[in-house]
């Protein structure tokens, strides 16, 4: 071992504590890194092999009635592998001792072998028995939520019949990774849920015998599936095609493939701003170091160490503490990818997991943090290794003092002797000052930027359900009803409001660019679910034309006033050109809204409705759930206090544990800052300390003045991080922007509170830690000079 690796090791062992936060700091980063690669790793690996050994098709397609021998046409269409027709229906469930009444899709199996497309993976018991029409599989997280097992059984309301039916097994399906019920936002098991019967069963039950509303394709290697689409919507638009569909707008892949896309946008930038810290925090204490360090260097040159000698020395302390913080934050990153996988395995329904992360995330970031720490000390350590032996050996030139008007203020004056020594040191160092004041500030900038989302999903949920939402319950319908039906339902029990909608799944394009979105008529004068702008409040939809959102509005490349083509994918297929009459913003979705009348009188289809938004009387609630489990014709019930709650318990199980995670990390990163800033100061002070402390200074006097600069920086580092934490998390909820929700840039007063707080407990925490070495303080050691 060298000289040099002798003392390297020594100086390493006397900054052990600093070393220590500085590599904390790195495994931060490190690990975030590495949690988000090695999920997108294991979400891509587990999704693809999933959907391989289950066929997942590539192409999906609804109609009202096409005959069965249309399967053969389907099949002939050039790049087609496989085609399977089936029969989806909706349901009403009453399940026992649920209240509400729970919206179920029926899904046909094949009466002869196995399914060709979309298998499924049996969980428990077996598939339905073709000779027992009232058996059923039900999808696992519906059978947990109601703890249903094979040999259970509940009412079912089929074309305004009830019936019993029998659960013989559970199963997942690769179709619903992601189940989510029509006109939901988020998976409720409770109140959701897939159920698979023969087809013969489900075909007598819904009158479509010889007949299908449903068929899904797999396609050959390289097949155009623009093409495609175009070959089968030809094949079923006379027999009500609503349009097919490719695999990406599949909902339950889209929801997916928008969570891993979310995963990729999190590994760029929290760990940048992590890294980043760190590599201010090393060019920090390495600067600082090399500056205590002036007469070592002057002497290993006058002994003949040349300057890359010299370089590499302190390149190699800064690999080391690299080196500590990837070990530390590869672990670390290793448990919270495994544990962050298995939450998404739970919440998207995986009947496996298949984690397994090759070296290339490790390297990756591993490469990155030493990166950003060498990055951070390059210029401190070419300033070592440019310095001439004799200029190093001399003591730096003292700075010229003089009188300014800060010390000659009436507040100086009244200041005691430590205080104006406290003063004295930041007005003379202003840059250094606020350099160490920056790294405080994006230690609490980063607490800002996580304890923010606290605040963005109150404020989502505020706005989305509570200001935009007046309505206790949707009802949709299985087809288009009349607009009496208003009347019928306002007669119910409880009702004390109903409100009637108009949907319409369409295509619309502009140009080149063309997105497959529903169109929702409100009527005029809309109260209980009204168009609603985030900013503007409550919308009237205008006579003619499109409100269409910003988000799609940029998808589509349009603005106010520009015309778009929209084809109706249901009923005649209408095709014909609408002005954009209004954008508005919104956090959810990219809707389209049009007056119900107007979008009635394109669609040819008369005064018809989708479904009703009411108005329900507490008091009469258990009544009418008992009616609408009998109703006829009811696709799906929706509660806004059930939408509510499970938007709430979903942020609980997802974000709000990542929230956890980031304040967790910014709080390293805070005690990382504060306690090198601190144990700086005393290194590069403690000569000074100490000859105070000869000349009769007490220890708390010492002691303030050490730590009333740090202090006094705190302080100024609170509005300077409460600013750049501003700017990080209008970043971060631009970087997270999707098609399903952006994220409202909302920062309330207790959030700037709570990071704070917290900084000046990470504060505290170090001072009394540094305050007890100085306590400690060897005077003679210190005072002798170093030769």
């Amino acid at each position: 071992m060298s000289s040099l690796d002798r003392r390297l090791l020594r100086e390493l062992w006397r900054l052990k504590a600093q070393i220590l936060a500085i590599a904390l700091v790195i495994a931060s980063g490190t690990a975030l890194l590495i949690m988000a690669l090695t999920t997108i790793e294991a979400l891509e690996e587990t999704t693809a092999a999933y959907y391989e050994r289950t066929r997942f098709a590539n192409v999906f397609s609804q109609t009202k009635r096409a005959p069965e021998y249309l399967s053969r046409d389907i099949a002939e269409i050039p790049g087609v592998r496989l085609a399977e027709t089936r029969i989806t229906e909706g349901a009403i469930l009453d399940m026992p001792g649920f209240p509400e009444p729970v919206v179920a899709q029926l899904i046909s199996l094949p009466e002869r072998g196995p399914e060709l497309l979309n298998a499924l993976v049996i969980r428990s018991g077996r598939l339905a028995d073709k000779n027992r029409p009232d058996e059923v599989v039900v999808s696992e997280p519906f059978a947990e939520a109601h703890r249903l097992k094979p040999g259970g059984s509940f009412e079912a309301v089929l074309r305004g019949r009830k019936r019993t039916l029998h659960v013989v097994g559970t199963a997942l399906s690769p179709e619903f990774v992601y189940a989510i019920a029509p006109g939901g936002l988020m998976p409720d098991d409770e109140r959701y849920g897939i159920l698979w019967m023969g087809q013969d069963a489900l075909a007598a039950a819904f009158d479509l015998k010889a007949s299908f509303n449903s068929v899904t394709l797999s396609l050959l290697p390289g097949a155009d599936e623009r093409d495609v689409i175009r070959r089968l919507d030809n094949l079923l638009a006379p027999f009500g095609g609503a349009g097919a569909y490719g695999r990406a707008d599949q909902t339950s892949n889209w929801f997916l493939e928008s969570e891993i896309a979310q995963q990729r946008n999190m590994s760029r930038i929290m760990p940048t701003i992590f890294l980043a810290v760190a590599a201010f925090l090393t060019n920090m204490v390495m600067a600082r170091l090399i500056e205590t360090e002036r007469r070592e260097i002057g002497l290993l040159k006058a002994f003949g160490y040349g300057n890359w000698a010299i370089g590499w020395h302190y390149a190699k302390m800064v690999l080391v503490i690299g080196t500590i913080g990837i070990l530390i934050g590869s672990l670390v990153g290793a448990w919270l990818g495994h544990w962050n996988t298995e939450l998404y395995t739970k919440f998207y329904r995986f009947p496996f997991l298949l984690y397994r992360p090759g070296p290339a995330s490790f390297v990756i970031a591993g490469a990155i943090s030493l990166g950003a720490a060498l990055a951070g000390s390059l210029a401190a350590v070419r300033r070592a290794v440019r310095l001439p032996p004799a200029e190093a050996m001399l003591p730096p030139s003292p700075p010229i003092y003089r009188r300014t008007w800060a010390s000659r203020s009436a507040l100086a004056t009244a200041l005691d002797e430590p205080s104006r020594m406290v003063l004295r040191r930041i007005i003379r160092w202003p840059a250094r000052a606020f350099l160490a004041s920056l790294g405080l500030a994006m230690s609490i900038a980063v607490l800002i930027m996580a304890l923010q989302w606290v605040d963005a999903i109150d404020s989502l949920a505020e706005t989305v359900f509570e200001r935009g939402q007046h309505q206790d319950a949707t009802v949709a319908f299985n087809d288009l009803q009349p607009i009496d039906t208003v009347g019928d339902f306002g007669g119910l029990p409880g009702v004390l409001t109903a409100e009637p909608y108009r949907y319409a799944s369409a295509r619309i394009s502009q140009g080149h660019l063309a997105e497959r979105q529903g169109i929702i008529g409100v009527p005029h004068g809309a109260i209980l679910s009204p168009v609603f702008d985030v900013e503007r409040g409550r919308i009237e939809v205008p006579p003619g034309g499109l409100m269409v959102s910003r988000k799609l509005a940029e998808l589509l490349d349009v603005k106010a006033g520009d015309t778009v083509a929209v084809e109706l994918l249901e009923g005649r297929q209408v095709r014909l050109n609408l002005p954009v009459a209004q954008i508005f913003e919104t956090y959810l979705g990219t809707p389209a809204y049009m007056d119900m009348a107007a979008l009635n009188r394109i669609a040819g289809d008369g005064r018809v409705v989708s479904g009703l938004h009411i108005r329900v009387d507490a008091a009469s609630r258990a009544t009418l759930l008992a009616r609408l489990k009998d109703i006829p014709n009811i696709a799906a019930v929706l509660f806004r206090q059930a939408a509510i709650d499970t938007f709430y318990k979903t942020m609980g199980e997802t974000i709000f544990i990542f929230i956890g995670f980031f304040v967790a990390f910014s709080m390293t990163l805070s005690v990382g800052v504060t306690y090198n800033s601190i144990r700086i100061a005393l290194s590069e002070r403690a000569r000074e300390l100490a000859t105070l402390r000869v000349l009769g200074f007490s220890r708390w006097e010492i002691s303030y003045i050490l730590l009333g600069e740090v202090g006094i920086l705190t302080w100024v580092a609170i509005p300077l991080g409460a600013a750049i934490g501003y700017g990080l998390a209008w970043y971060m909820t631009s970087a997270f922007e999707t098609e399903l929700y952006r994220v409202p840039l909302v920062l309330r007063d207790a959030t700037y509170g709570k990071a704070a707080l917290i900084a000046l407990a990470a504060t505290l925490v170090c001072a009394a830690i540094v305050r007890r070495r100085l306590d400690r303080l060897d005077l003679i050691a210190v005072l002798k000079t170093r030769e």
